[in-house]
């Protein structure tokens, strides 16, 4: 008899690893380099970068259109293109309510109205999933009278340091299991400020490129050193690209544009224009003759922009050729974005390492809206309807669970 007890004891300890394997809690940090462009890691030194290509999954992602950063941090985080979450340019006219809608301003920034659909992190706190989330889109905003179970506000001071958003995170995946966010969002201003003062080909914007290469490095590191750090799933990416531009690629839509024509102009790349009655025909007339600038009725936007449904849209859209500007007043910087998605230049970066992603894999086709759904699969929630399909992402992972 005692040696049966002790046989099938020891058989329990064999056979407890693979229980703890089996039933052993998941967690993803995702992090936002704004502004990082598909071929940053080919043009300047990210070993860290190329670490995680190798190791797990590298891919070119495409942004939705504008490829610019509110609009397509906003669609990560719930899967919707910008013409469905209602965030559709940096800034844009509220027709409603007769105000402009900006990034910079504190009153419209910060007023949920604006922010249509689901957040990734309402949809994981619905069903019992605490998450954590440093200065994303929206993750400071009550969208839908909810935030993230921990999160920090962007206008609060002292304003965190690159360095300590690392670490802030590691303290909140420290917490004790029932505590502990199976979710955190990350997001990084650079290297878009550094693409757009010194454009992408720079030593000022390949150094900058160098730092969150190694700052990424660090935050692996130290999941890594988490007692559960190999079932963390780490992912690094973007929300759109950057173009050199100049002051001798301009068309100054004052040369075109009566004022009596238009009720408002809002919006840089692409500019929406809310026509007075009666002038939409002569708005559209002139400019389809301007070279350098699509010009569409809003109704006949190309459908693979997905874009022109939103009452936040003026009626006329004018999109300038990549690398070009149309406005009144160009731009005094050498980086811009906000161009059609299917540009190479717009394309962003996308890596993903550890136990849920395959190793060494290239992934190909995939979109922004994609990301919502493969993070509801990697929480193991059950997703809101949207723009994404988790069967573009799915050949990214080891589907083990």
């Amino acid at each position: 008899m005692r040696k049966l007890i002790s046989t099938a004891f020891a058989l329990l300890l064999l056979l407890l690893p693979l229980s703890a394997q089996k039933t052993a809690q998941h967690y993803t940090v995702i992090v936002s380099l704004d502004g990082f462009r598909w071929d940053y890691p080919t043009m300047y030194e990210t070993p860290n970068l190329d670490r995680m290509a190798h190791e797990g999954v590298k891919a070119v992602m495409l942004p939705s259109y504008p490829a610019s950063t509110f609009p397509n941090h906003y669609t990560i985080a719930t899967g919707l293109v910008p013409d469905h979450n209602g965030i559709i340019n940096n800034s844009f006219w509220d027709v409603k309510n007769k105000r402009q809608y900006s990034m910079g301003d504190s009153a419209t920034r910060n007023n949920p109205d604006y922010y249509l659909g689901e957040p990734i992190w309402i949809t994981a706190q619905k069903q019992g999933v605490k998450t954590g989330n440093i200065y994303w889109v929206g993750s400071d905003i009550a969208i839908k009278g909810t935030y993230p179970t921990y999160h920090k506000v962007w206008a609060e001071k002292p304003f965190l340091t690159f360095e300590q958003r690392i670490d802030s995170a590691i303290v909140w995946l420290q917490k004790p299991e029932e505590e502990r966010p199976r979710l955190v969002m990350l997001y990084f201003e650079e290297p878009d400020g550094s693409g757009h003062h010194n454009g992408p080909r720079s030593p000022e914007t390949g150094a900058v490129v160098h730092r969150m290469d190694s700052l990424m490095g660090v935050l692996r590191a130290k999941i890594e050193s988490l007692p559960f750090g190999e079932n963390v799933n780490l992912i690094v990416t973007s929300d759109h690209g950057m173009v050199e531009i100049s002051p001798e690629r301009v068309v100054n839509m004052n040369r075109y544009l009566k004022p009596e024509w238009c009720e408002m102009i809002d919006g840089r790349t692409p500019t929406s224009i809310f026509s007075k009655a009666g002038y939409r025909d002569s708005i559209y007339n002139v400019l389809k003759k301007v070279e350098h600038i699509s010009v569409w009725k809003k109704e006949e936007i190309p459908a693979e922009l997905n874009y022109g449904s939103s009452d936040r849209i003026g009626d006329i859209v004018v999109a300038p050729e990549l690398g070009w500007q149309f406005t009144d007043v160009a731009r005094s910087t050498k980086g811009a974005h906000g161009y059609f998605p299917q540009s190479p230049e717009m394309q962003v970066m996308f890596r993903a390492v550890e136990s849920d992603f395959k190793k060494g894999y290239t992934a190909k086709g995939f979109v922004n809206v994609d990301i919502y759904p493969l993070l509801s699969y990697l929480l193991q929630i059950v997703p809101e309807k949207t723009d994404g399909q988790f069967e573009r992402v799915k050949e990214t992972l080891e589907i083990k669970r």
